[in-house]
């Protein structure tokens, strides 16, 4: 079983902390910038950065359905991490600033990958299909902060 990666970025035009603000605030802003992929999204406990409990179905694939309950941590600055209590995928939301008025955000995501022939078609097309969903999550939260 082998560790499987994706990474997106963007930059985004407006200051760092209000984008992170943007990407913290999961009892509102969140749920807005998520696309068609997720469904059941609930916010289980707190709802702002550290110590929310989140629950969302992610489907990335028409047969793959992920059931995520992910405990949100802000371990340093301008990082945001959730961790999936029902797999092993993490969710690392980097802001930094990038300029006058601008951020960069990364988002990567790793998870133990299945094993055998299975494990290695998710190791090179799981991640990029991830990352369509973040391009589309960050297209999103680009509108939506650059207003």
């Amino acid at each position: 079983m082998a560790q499987v990666e994706a990474t997106t970025e963007r930059v985004v035009a407006a200051d760092a902390e209000k984008v992170f603000d943007a990407l913290a605030d999961y009892s509102g802003t969140r749920q807005q910038l998520l696309p068609e992929h997720f469904s059941e999204y609930e916010v289980r406990e707190g709802g702002d950065g550290e110590g929310t409990l989140v629950h969302w179905k992610l489907q990335a694939t028409s047969k793959r359905v992920r059931d995520c309950l992910l405990e949100v941590g802000e371990p340093t600055e301008g990082e945001l991490v959730e961790k999936d209590r029902n797999s092993s995928m993490v969710t690392t939301w980097r802001v930094t600033p990038a300029g006058e008025g601008k951020s960069r955000v990364v988002v990567t995501t790793t998870w133990t990958g299945a094993g055998g022939i299975g494990g290695f078609f998710e190791k090179t097309f799981a991640p990029k299909g991830l990352g369509r969903i973040y391009d589309a999550i960050l297209a999103n939260l680009a509108a939506q902060v650059e207003k």
